[in-house]
């Protein structure tokens, strides 16, 4: 095939692709349901976007309801550590600890794990030669975190090597 015959068959095939689409442009119905495939595309598009804003309200509400009982699970920790946790009052502090654990709150930091700043804060410094890296020697209060969000670096003490 000549090159003049491979251009006419190219014009021709362009011509007739430019028919349809005229003919189907102004066929009404091809037009309607071409809008309304747009229109569902943008309801789609707008539930998943008020669902995902809506799961992180969620969130975010529970976080701030969740910082604000941090102190009182500290209360409730020193009381168990001192014995004074018993009877009704110790149910309580129970169920109060599993709603929080239901809710997605973890408490973490144990000392002799390695110091990270992200998500340690670092209240007392020392060092010593039985360490090889920044160790966090002792908690002084644990940390909580939400999922992947830290609500409170774990204060610790920091252990150097010389």
């Amino acid at each position: 095939m000549s090159e003049t015959a491979a251009e006419s068959v190219t014009e021709e095939s362009a011509a007739e692709v430019v028919e349809v689409l005229e003919e189907a442009a102004s066929d009404p119905l091809v037009v309607l349901t071409g809008d309304l495939q747009r229109l569902q595309a943008e309801y789609s598009n707008y539930r998943k976007r008020v669902e995902r804003d809506r799961e992180l309200a969620r969130d975010l509400a529970v976080a701030a309801v969740l910082i604000e009982m941090l102190p009182t699970l500290d209360d409730l920790e020193r009381a168990r550590e001192h014995g004074e946790l018993e009877g009704g009052f110790k149910a309580v502090a129970d169920q109060l600890e599993k709603l929080t654990s239901k809710l997605g709150l973890e408490k973490y930091g144990t000392a002799g794990e390695a110091f990270d700043p992200q998500i340690h804060e670092a209240l007392i410094h020392a060092t010593s030669d039985e360490v090889t890296e920044a160790t966090a020697t002792a908690i002084l209060q644990p940390g909580y975190r939400l999922k992947d969000r830290i609500l409170r670096p774990a204060r610790v003490a920091v252990t150097e090597p010389e």
